[in-house]
Formats: structure tokens, C-alpha cells, sequence
């Protein structure tokens, strides 16, 4: 899904029951199970729910003789399985820790793959206490340089100017519109194109390099191995070639998480270092890099605004819109913090309410 969170993952309760909207899809997956079952010792009857996301896709969990696998659930008519497996095919070369694809039925859309754990990050991250998180987020950083490391030009889809634009179309779209109930009038059309367009061109300007599109903790997974010393990755599908700052100020920016500004600091100043060391084309001063990653992670806001809103209107999932309070209090910082910003720091001071936001107001929210 070109403009989803694809990564809003959300755990089942154990055991939770395999339901089907579907008969004719359901037989088929059952047929699909019982031809590969055999060749990796799975136990059909041991099938579950293991998550669902803000996509048509969903995971269930099966057992077999070598461990859990996970089914991915995608209905072809709704979703493009072929970038999950490639992608997966070149995380597994750059190093991460990634679902291998044991079996796929491109035509149903049904796939059989490792299963990396149960725990994500987020649930093992302690957001009391930022120092407390250091090593598991340095873990995140290494597998970020790794796949960054690994980048060449002509392999992902291009992170360009269409879809930099088609993504912040989202929030005057869904947010301001449907959500707010703002009229988007000329003159206010004028000023979001003026701005979304400084936006765009300020985040051209960084080098390019693989991008996950979604890396945050909720898409890290705590490996099984405590001696496995790499987080697991997970929906990547998304993955483009783009912006350089993308995938850190994901990480330190996330959807369900804040942190103050000291530790996305720390984190973020720790991931320059190792990519400056890797040889990766993050600017060689750190205050300009630092001020690309705010760039970056602004359009990332906006759009996500805007995809939980939808998410909540037209696709009826309320839960996402209650995150986005987080993310107005991310997008009023940045703009803030920037003079050439003005124009949408009043609009949107006009819209959530008259005081101005800190510059330095990366609190919990």
C-alpha cells in the first residue's frame, strides 16, 4: 500500500481464533495448508491468529516440528506480495535478521515464513527511563546502517518528488478536510503548496540511499536467541530508495512512542557517527544533518496524520486517530523551529489552539 503505515501491527491475544469473511478464501487456504504442511511438519490444527495491520494483510501462526512458522494472509486483489519478497531477499544480503520465505502462492496471495518471536520492541522498551533503552536502540541503529549500507540506485522504486507530494496530499485531504471539517479554500490551498513544496525540496536535497519506510519498534522484533545479537525486521514491503535521513528520524519520531529531545538526540548523534564510519552519505556535519533529519521527519508527520485519519474514517479504525494528538505535537515543533516555516506554524496554531509549541517540545503527549 503506496501511502499506508503498513507497519501498524497489532498482536492477537494468544490462541486467538482464525475467522474467515470469505468461504471461498478460506477453502482455498485450507487446501494451500494441507499441501505444504507436510514438506515443514506443520500442525494445521495449532493455527491462530498472530497479528493484523493497517493493510489487507494479516499473520497467522501455525506450529510445525522446527518451531512456529507464520502465515502471511494477503489477498492478491488487494495486495502486491512480490516487493515483500524481494526486499526480504535483500535485507537478507545486506545481514538483518529477517523472515526467510519458506513457500509462496503468488496466485492466492498465501506465504509461509520463519517465524522471528513474539515480543516487538515497543513492548520491552521503557519509556520512563530514555537511558535505560540505549543499547536496544543501538541495536535498531546497527541494523539501519546495515541495510543502508547495502543501497544501489536502479533496485527499489525511487522516493521522488510524485510521492513525496502524493503523501503530504494526505493531510490537507484527510486531516484538514474530513477529519477538522476545514474548507481547503484557494488562498489556504496556495499556502499548504507553497509549503509542502519547501518541504519536498528541502528532503530531495539529502543523498539517497535504501529506505524501510516504517522503521520503528513496532516493526523490531526481540529475537528468541538471547546470543542473537540483531533485532528482527519486519514489513519492509514499503521499502523505497530515498532520503538518507528517512529511516532515523522514523526511529526517533515514532507513531505510538516519545521521547525527549536528549535522547533522540543521544540515539540520533550515535547513528551519525556509525554512518559517517560506514561511509554512508550523511552530511559530515552533525547540525546540518540533524536539522535534515527535522525536514524529514515533518513530511513523515503530515502524512501520517493524514493516514490515520483516513484510517479512522474510511477504513473504520479508530484507535490510529487517537495517536495523532503525538503527531500535531511533533509537526507544530518542527515548524516552530523554522522561520521559513511560518505560514503552516499559524495555520496549524490557528487549528489546534493559539499558543505556540516549544521548539524543544519532543515530551510524551
Amino acid at each position: 500500500m503506496s501511502d499506508s503505515v503498513s507497519t501498524v501491527s497489532q498482536p492477537a491475544p494468544a490462541h486467538a481464533p482464525v475467522t474467515w469473511s470469505d468461504p471461498a478464501r478460506e477453502a482455498a487456504f485450507h487446501d494451500w495448508l494441507a499441501q505444504v504442511a507436510p514438506g515443514h511438519g506443520l500442525d494445521p490444527a495449532s493455527l491462530r491468529l498472530a497479528s493484523a495491520d493497517a493493510s489487507f494483510r494479516r499473520y497467522l501462526r501455525v506450529d510445525g516440528a522446527q518451531g512456529s512458522r507464520i502465515v502471511m494472509d494477503a489477498p492478491p486483489e488487494r495486495e502486491d506480495c512480490a516487493p515483500f519478497v524481494k526486499i526480504a531477499a535483500l535485507m537478507a544480503e545486506a545481514g538483518l535478521n529477517v523472515p526467510r520465505v519458506l513457500e509462496w502462492d503468488a496466485p492466492r496471495g498465501f506465504m509461509l515464513l520463519d517465524d522471528l518471536g513474539t515480543q516487538t520492541m515497543i513492548e520491552v522498551v521503557q519509556p520512563q527511563a530514555p537511558a535505560a533503552n540505549q543499547q536496544l536502540y543501538l541495536r535498531a541503529v546497527d541494523a539501519l546502517v546495515s541495510w543502508q549500507s547495502a543501497s544501489k540506485p536502479g533496485v527499489l522504486p525511487a522516493y521522488d518528488e510524485a510521492l513525496l507530494a502524493r503523501e503530504l496530499s494526505l493531510f490537507p485531504d484527510w486531516y484538514l478536510q474530513k477529519h477538522r471539517g476545514i474548507e481547503i479554500s484557494p488562498a489556504l490551498r496556495q499556502t499548504l503548496d507553497a509549503q509542502f513544496g519547501l518541504i519536498v525540496q528541502r528532503n530531495l536535497a539529502s543523498p539517497s540511499v535504501y529506505v524501510h519506510r516504517d522503521f520503528m519498534p513496532r516493526n523490531l522484533m526481540i529475537p528468541r536467541d538471547p546470543a542473537e545479537p540483531r533485532l528482527g525486521v519486519l514489513d519492509f514491503q514499503d521499502a523505497v530508495y530515498g532520503p538518507v535521513t528517512y529511516d532515523i528520524a522514523c526511529l526517533m519520531r515514532d507513531a505510538f512512542l516519545s521521547w525527549d529531545e536528549e535522547f533522540v538526540l543521544d540515539i540520533t548523534v550515535r547513528y551519525w557517527q556509525r554512518a559517517v564510519k560506514a561511509g554512508l552519505p550523511v552530511d559530515p556535519d552533525f547540525g546540518e544533518f540533524y536539522r535534515a533529519v527535522e525536514w524529514m521527519g515533518l513530511q513523515r508527520h503530515l502524512k501520517v496524520a493524514g493516514i490515520f485519519a483516513r484510517l479512522t474514517l474510511r477504513d473504520g479504525k479508530p484507535k490510529y486517530l487517537a495517536d495523532a494528538p503525538r503527531f500535531i505535537g511533533y509537526i507544530r515543533a518542527t515548524v516552530h523551529r523554522y522561520r521559513e516555516l511560518g505560514p503552516l506554524a499559524r495555520l496549524l496554531d490557528e487549528i489546534e489552539g493559539s499558543e505556540p509549541v516549544s521548539g524543544y517540545a519532543f515530551g510524551r503527549l
